[in-house]
């Protein structure tokens, strides 16, 4: 119920009526269009089509050719999303307990994607027809201009379940990208290496894996600010889209590629690197969990049993341990916490994170160099290890635009990139400067508390007589000192 209230408040009724009442904008809305079009669910069932019958098609080129290692990995890495994607829709649409045969056995054929797509279109071309009465209220904080503008609308049935499908599709867009896309692409350009040659299928799921992981990674982004700023509108507008893509693509691409790189020259030894990078961030959150003494007894569903809770929780961290193999999961499981998910950015440890993979990828990317095979003879390898160290550099700095400039919440935050620049580059550059020059950008990467204003008050002046008599003072002791 809370991600569908959070779906319904990016949606802005095409006619509506304002009053204020106590203090609240209500937002009644009269019209009877159909509302925002469900292409996120479209986009996500066109990849998940897309994906498998282009692995399908080329598992079949591997049959004819009798090559059988790469059939099995491509067949593993195309039915294991697959499945999770069955049962993840099962799972969020309740469908286990209801008398729906046909929907049922689409998802046991694999079609579960494509019937609710079908469903959430017929949702949208029905809506609209009739007057509907709303069925629940939803009541966000606007951000306009540095104000905050509380705002209560009403929500329709169709609109309810449209959010509830958007939402589903969202889960499944990145169980596709990082269970089944990644390990998809990363086997391709390794079969590409090895054999010498791109065929056009290989090339054409290749070019889709790398959409959609792109696109996961999105989902992801949005997700975790939507969860974190919960209790306001976000809109996030067409550039902080853009500068996310090229932040996710070019971070995705590049670590996709040292690690193929590596695994062409020091096979066994990526396997190592693989499943430790698994291991630790798998066992991160569970290990902080045991810290903080938590209780399992909150959380997923009231009729989970234990058991069930912890297969659940373990698929959960899977598939984050998962994402961050390869970028930035934006968000840090906390399973003690209701929603799984910490609310507050940790810029720290992002900084951690992003600092360590750089070291790694130049580490690997190194150690390749060293160990290439003679069919990059003909590549100048040099010039590929520099390309890839400035690709994952361009990533991390789109991703700093991000923050400082287009990320929709940046009003509420303390502190902005900028300013943790500068105080870095003052500590190392005088080492006991007390007092730092106030920064004028509106962006930050620290949220407020709840009890500190918005807008707080400007500074009382200084005491300019105060500063005078302490400046003689320094100069009167450095005098003493000298004779």
């Amino acid at each position: 119920m809370e991600e569908q209230e959070r779906e319904i408040s990016d949606m802005d009724p095409p006619e509506y009526r304002s009053e204020a009442e106590n203090g609240v904008m209500l937002v009644v809305s009269h019209s009877r269009g159909r509302g925002r079009a469900p292409l996120s669910v479209v986009l996500a069932t066109a990849l998940y089509c897309a994906e498998f019958v282009s692995a399908a098609v080329l598992s079949g080129k591997y049959h004819s050719t009798k090559d059988d290692t790469w059939l099995g990995f491509t067949i593993t890495f195309m039915l294991v999303p697959a499945v999770l994607i069955q049962l993840a829709l099962t799972f969020i649409h309740r469908d286990a307990g209801r008398d729906r045969p046909l929907v049922l056995l689409l998802h046991l054929l694999l079609l579960g994607p494509v019937i609710r797509c079908f469903e959430a279109l017929i949702v949208y071309f029905k809506a609209g027809k009739k007057e509907e009465t709303y069925v629940t209220l939803s009541r966000k904080i606007s951000l306009k201009k540095g104000q905050k503008i509380p705002t209560e609308w009403e929500i329709g049935q169709s609109e309810r379940t449209l959010a509830a499908h958007r939402n589903a599709f969202k889960r499944t867009a990145v169980i596709q990208a990082f269970l089944g896309s990644v390990p998809q692409l990363t086997l391709q350009m390794y079969a590409t290496i090895q054999e010498k040659y791109a065929p056009s299928a290989r090339l054409a799921l290749m070019i889709i894996n790398l959409v959609s992981i792109t696109y996961g990674a999105l989902v992801c982004n949005v997700l975790a600010i939507h969860i974190r700023y919960d209790d306001y509108k976000v809109r996030v507008r067409p550039a902080a889209y853009l500068c996310m893509t090229v932040w996710r693509g070019l971070e995705i691409a590049t670590r996709i590629t040292v690690l193929v790189l590596f695994s062409t020259a020091l096979k066994y030894w990526v396997v190592l690197v693989g499943s430790l990078n698994l291991l630790f961030f798998f066992f991160q959150p569970w290990t902080e969990f045991w810290a903080k003494k938590g209780s399992l007894t909150q959380g997923l569903e009231r009729n989970f049993s234990h058991f069930g809770t912890v297969v659940v929780l373990s698929l959960f961290t899977l598939l984050y341990a998962c994402i961050n193999v390869f970028c930035w999961s934006a968000v840090q499981l906390d399973f003690t916490h209701r929603e799984l998910i910490q609310r507050r950015q940790g810029w720290g440890r992002l900084a951690l994170y992003y600092c360590a993979r750089f070291v790694e990828n130049f580490v690997l990317i190194t150690l390749w160099y060293f160990n290439k095979s003679d069919f990059f003879e003909y590549v100048c390898a040099p010039l590929l290890v520099v390309q890839l160290l400035i690709g994952y550099s361009m990533s991390v700095l789109f991703m700093l635009v991000f923050y400082q400039f287009c990320h929709p919440c940046r009003s509420l935050f303390k502190y902005n990139v900028h300013d943790c620049l500068h105080c870095v580059c003052c500590q190392k550059g005088t080492g006991r400067r007390r007092h730092q020059k106030p920064s004028y950008s509106t962006a930050a990467t620290m949220v407020l508390g709840a009890d500190e204003p918005l807008n707080p008050h400007p500074p009382e002046p200084p005491d300019l007589h105060s500063q005078s008599v302490e400046r003689e003072t320094a100069i009167l002791e450095d005098l003493t000192e000298a004779v």
